[in-house]
């Protein structure tokens, strides 16, 4: 969030009023020359649109709804609200419905890509919206992100996002099966991913949580947790329930970020789940 919110100062397409419950991000971000506000309800008398980045849609609903929140005094100038979390699609469009009562748009814009894209500017955004609101949006979501998808109404930027990150992680698990197959066979892992790349098997996966975690056996706190990961997949299994699907792969990897989560991985970069597999997950 601090990322795009920096490249949304940059564009210099109005006053950004920026607020957060950690200061030091707040404070680099004022420096860039954002203004500060003291609370969230000081924040909805001085903005009238308003862009989220929070772990899930909990937070989100507490932000807009809870007695601290945006529109908790009834003085809000907020006319639309952007969230560009990853949160559950029912919940999303009951929210909508909520803040359509008071008058305020809520837009569901994920972003997708990794922490550099997010830097870069370069993120991909999967927006529900009715196309007006979207064209309207537009403009400030191109400081964050270099292709801007128009997915359909309120939710469907979400279950686009979803369905995204359901398979990056379900696709992480074959080359961690297959790094712990290949080095027990005697390749070396880097070597092999590295190979991978020139043929058929080539993919984001590989030559990203592959070649810069997977074989370098590093996965760092604060890049993308197992913790996320879990609450993500889970979104996608309840579409599948909604929609009766049997999503037996998306299950399988679900069980395995479960108990990677259980054996302590919690914060670590999900990808650290070959340690379960090199373990032997039940």
């Amino acid at each position: 969030g601090e990322f795009m919110c920096a490249n949304l100062i940059r564009s210099g397409k109005g006053k950004v009023h920026v607020y957060d419950v950690q200061p030091e991000p707040v404070g680099r971000l004022e420096a860039m020359g954002a203004i500060a506000s003291g609370s969230l309800k000081q924040l909805a008398q001085d903005s009238d649109i308003v862009f989220l980045s929070l772990p899930s849609i909990s937070q989100v609903e507490e932000v807009c709804l809870g007695d601290d929140g945006l529109f908790s005094e009834g003085n809000s100038r907020i006319k639309f609200v952007v969230d560009m979390s990853t949160s559950d699609v029912a919940r999303t469009r009951e929210l909508a419905l909520a803040l359509q009562k008071q008058g305020v748009t809520l837009i569901d814009a994920p972003v997708a890509r990794m922490r550099e894209a997010a830097k870069n500017g370069t993120l991909l955004i999967t927006v529900g919206a009715e196309p007006n609101t979207f064209e309207m949006i537009k403009p400030y979501l191109e400081t964050m992100g270099s292709d801007i998808v128009l997915c359909g109404q309120t939710g469907c930027g979400q279950v686009v996002k979803i369905m995204n990150n359901m398979i990056v992680f379900m696709t992480v698990q074959a080359p961690a099966e297959s790094l712990v197959i290949g080095k027990r066979a005697g390749v070396d892992p880097a070597l092999m991913f590295d190979a991978l790349t020139k043929g058929s098997a080539d993919s984001f996966v590989l030559r990203n949580p592959g070649l810069k975690a997977l074989s370098k056996d590093t996965f760092p706190e604060k890049t993308f947790p197992t913790e996320y990961a879990i609450k993500d997949i889970r979104l996608a299994l309840t579409l599948a329930e909604d929609g009766k699907v049997d999503a037996k792969a998306a299950k399988l990897t679900h069980s395995l970020l479960e108990q990677t989560r259980d054996a302590g991985f919690v914060k670590e970069y999900y990808p650290v789940m070959v340690k379960l597999i090199e373990k032997g997950y039940a």
